[in-house]
């Protein structure tokens, strides 16, 4: 079984991430990392050499090939959810918790915005956060309140995913 971390660039997907991977013993999977090193440019980069669209292709590819891992907590780019497709591949082969914040939290913590390779930024921060949350909640099998510290989201998710029914996974890992 596979967890999958959805949220706003700067929510916490990383941190959380690695520290959940290493209290259930899973690998932990940052795409942004993986078409960093498959390309050999920061996002930010990459994204002012390809433009959005293609950039968008090379992240829907990058998560649709996570097919073959097993145990792992992945990571996705915050804009993973403009792709249905990778979205319904990521909820079909894990469970997909959105790691939620309030867009002030966010603000402090995307201090290096323009480094940070976000798709859709020229809209304004806020007006992104307002278009993605629905999209989040959308594909979300579980919504987490990111406000606290990574340790007890940690915890917290830890205890949910635990709480998860047998039946409702197996329902969901079916094909």
């Amino acid at each position: 079984m596979n967890i999958t971390l959805i949220g706003m660039p700067g929510v916490g997907k990383s941190t959380i991430g690695k520290e959940l991977a290493k209290k259930l013993d899973y690998k932990f999977i940052d795409t942004d990392k993986l078409i960093e090193k498959e390309f050999g440019l920061k996002l930010y980069k990459l994204i002012q050499n390809v433009g959005e669209d293609k950039f968008l292709e090379i992240e829907e590819k990058t998560n649709l090939e996570l097919g073959k891992f097993n145990n792992c907590v992945i990571s996705p780019g915050g804009s993973t959810v403009y792709s249905s497709k990778a979205m319904e591949f990521l909820k079909k082969s894990s469970i997909v918790i959105f790691l939620d914040s309030r867009i002030e939290i966010i603000t402090k913590r995307l201090i290096n915005q323009e480094t940070r390779g976000i798709i859709g930024l020229k809209k304004g921060l806020k007006n992104l956060f307002k278009e993605r949350q629905r999209l989040y909640k959308r594909y979300a099998d579980i919504i987490i309140e990111t406000a606290d510290n990574p340790k007890k989201v940690v915890r917290d998710i830890i205890k949910i995913t635990q709480k998860y029914s047998t039946k409702n996974l197996k329902d969901k890992f079916k094909n």
